[in-house]
């Protein structure tokens, strides 16, 4: 999904008419870096973010460290201004264009201390997160969400983006609700519990080899379920897509 949208101005019979849009996380790799770290202690950090692209993993660090790149451009206005700050186990991230038309773009890197748990609040921008233990939830309004070699709890939503999960993940419970997207799960280890609803995009899982208790719905769609089945089994897995395909097979 591409992220980073754009204010523009256009003139017509005199008329100006102004699309206006936030900032996203296109554009800012070129950006000067800046760089802080923010004193914790805790055992789980709440990301709030807006209007930028973020990227979360756990590391050998003291504190919550964070890394941002922030570019754009504004007409009769000001910005773009960042702002962070953590406060009561939450990190406060924020890119401000407020103008008649602009273009901002935003990306915040972070590394948490190892075992801390995450919860991240996104307003616009994708989110990665990749290596936690611990469990991790992630809501974006309008991004996409990717995990990666994670073996804690997942709880991951989006109200307009796919969600991907893959690359050596074992977590033993993952929960997944997309508004507008497709979902894309991968596990590498037989979980406990899946339980994945789209209202609107398709619905792919693939599981190791082992027994499942598993069920699969689509109001407009195909669904195919080619995990081998048994009822009663401690593997529950639970697929649904309102308008879109739903398939459940092995890896291995």
């Amino acid at each position: 999904m591409a992220v980073g949208r754009r204010f523009r101005v256009l003139l017509a019979s005199g008329v100006a008419v102004i699309a206006l849009a936030g900032c996203g996380g296109a554009g800012a790799e070129g950006a000067p870096v800046e760089r802080r770290t923010f004193a914790f202690d805790g055992d789980v950090l709440t990301v709030d973010s807006d209007d930028s692209d973020l990227v979360i993993t756990p590391a050998d660090v003291d504190g919550v460290r964070v890394e941002r790149q922030v570019d754009g451009w504004v007409v009769m206005g000001s910005g773009p201004e960042a702002s962070w700050k953590l406060e009561d186990g939450r990190l406060t991230l924020r890119v401000d264009c407020d103008a008649v038309a602009a273009s901002c773009s935003a990306v915040h890197r972070i590394q948490v201390p190892r075992g801390v748990a995450v919860s991240v609040e996104d307003g616009n921008g994708d989110v990665t997160a990749e290596g936690f233990t611990t469990p991790l939830k992630v809501r974006s309004d309008d991004g996409d969400v990717r995990v990666r070699r994670v073996s804690g709890g997942l709880d991951l939503g989006s109200q307009d983006g796919d969600v991907s999960v893959d690359g050596s993940v074992t977590s033993p419970s993952v929960l997944v609700r997309a508004d507008d997207g497709d979902v894309h799960v991968t596990l590498d280890a037989v979980p406990l519990d899946v339980d994945v609803v789209t209202e609107d995009g398709d619905v792919a899982l693939a599981v190791p080899q082992g027994a499942y208790e598993a069920s699969g719905a689509s109001d407009d769609g195909d669904v195919r379920i080619e995990v081998p089945l048994r009822e009663g089994s401690g593997h529950v897995v639970r697929l649904r897509s309102d308008d879109g395909d739903v398939v459940a097979r092995t890896v291995n």
